[in-house]
């Protein structure tokens, strides 16, 4: 995502799109489409479910990136332009798989499945990795696609791989359930109860304390 994102005219130079019009055109309506794209996928995340969004998103960014990478060696090498389109069109695909899923739930995904006590300490690891990623891949990319051109982007099909395996394993459907059903699922049927209990002895407390008041 770091390299479309901040790097956006690097990467239409390497397939011969230099004119600065050009570059501005796509680049703007990639917002456009990006706006588009992110509102349709809020709609989508009741009826369809996170797990749903996060291994179609996956799996579309995926063929995209290898699509992308393909036809970006296919025009340096044989100056092909017809590639070279192709690549623009696999920028606006791989857009929009991303912004199905992590657009809407790069957040409030990491919210529901953290519990309450846990649930600052995790979105601040979560905050933390994404911006060390970032300062990192900005000091990266550039030499990256300097030196390896087109062959770089084998790095992010990598990437991207791991990334639906992990997402295939391991991320729960949480769908229509509660925060106390969603804990169901990482702690057992004994967490439904504890938060039961928990909430009877705050009931209790709360009769005390306006007994006493």
């Amino acid at each position: 995502m770091c390299v479309v994102s901040y790097y956006l005219t690097l990467v239409l130079d390497s397939i011969g799109i230099t004119d600065s019009f050009d570059q501005t055109l796509i680049n703007g309506l990639l917002q456009i489409f990006n706006f588009a794209a992110a509102l349709g996928a809020a709609f989508l995340v009741d009826r369809l479910g996170r797990r749903t969004l996060f291994i179609w998103s996956g799996i579309g960014m995926l063929i995209s990136y290898i699509i992308w990478t393909a036809c970006s060696a296919v025009n340096n090498e044989d100056n092909n332009k017809a590639a070279g389109y192709v690549v623009v069109v696999c920028l606006f695909a791989f857009y929009f798989h991303y912004d199905i899923a992590y657009t809407p739930l790069l957040m409030s995904y990491p919210t529901e499945i953290f519990p309450y006590t846990l649930r600052s300490k995790g979105i601040t690891c979560e905050l933390l990795s994404i911006y060390c990623s970032l300062v990192i891949a900005a000091f990266v990319n550039p030499i990256g696609m300097e030196n390896l051109g087109w062959k770089y982007y084998i790095v992010f099909c990598c990437f991207l791989a791991v990334f639906l395996v992990v997402t295939w394993v391991v991320f729960p459907e949480t769908k229509g359930r509660s925060l106390e059903e969603i804990a169901e699922i990482f702690d057992g049927p004994s967490a439904h109860v504890d938060v039961q209990e928990m909430e009877k002895e705050q009931v209790f407390a709360d009769k005390e304390h306006k007994e006493v008041a």
